[in-house]
């Protein structure tokens, strides 16, 4: 019979680095992210010009426009700053990563999400010096897959966090 101590030590992270073949599914989420990404993104260049609207579901338009800013189109006209920032943040994702504080699945999924949109806007932005993107609704910037997965991947974090905070208080007062 195993001992619980000897069951919690071999579970928790050990040393600096918390990654472990077991959770390479991180990679598996950013490649699929940038994938997803380039291919939609290669798909609206494929289909129409500039500017063109290439469908429409209720508020939902799919057009082909480009960004030469970052997510949103905040700082146009900004590339070289965009690629500094977007290899500083990639770095900082991966400090984290191996960071055991950030262990839990929620917040890998969180940074993997971020990981995978920071470097599909990376892509376009040294290929281009420009962004493709294609989603626009109703009084909102257009945005594309990359700009999703950081948006959600913040979020995701966000929750995670928040979800720890609230474990060890219930710890705490337990």
């Amino acid at each position: 019979m195993e001992d619980a101590s000897v069951r919690e030590t071999a579970s928790r992270p050990r040393g600096r680095f918390a990654v472990r073949p077991l959770h390479a599914w991180f990679f598996v989420v950013a490649v699929a992210a940038v994938a997803a990404d380039q291919i939609t993104k290669a798909i609206i260049r494929g289909w129409g010009e500039q500017g063109e609207i290439l469908a429409e579901f209720g508020p939902l338009r799919i057009i082909h426009v480009t960004n030469s800013g970052a997510a949103f189109g905040m700082f146009q006209d900004a590339g070289p700053l965009l690629i500094i920032t977007s290899i500083v943040g990639m770095t900082a994702i991966l400090v984290y990563l191996f960071n055991p504080g950030f262990a839990q699945p929620l917040m890998r999924l969180g940074l993997a999400l971020m990981l995978g949109g920071a470097i599909g806007n990376l892509i376009d932005r040294l290929h281009a010096g420009e962004v493709v993107d294609f989603i626009k609704v109703p009084n909102f910037p257009a945005f594309n897959l990359a700009d999703s997965c950081i948006t959600i991947g913040v979020l995701v974090m966000i929750w995670a966090m928040l979800r720890e905070e609230a474990k060890r208080a219930d710890a705490e007062n337990s």
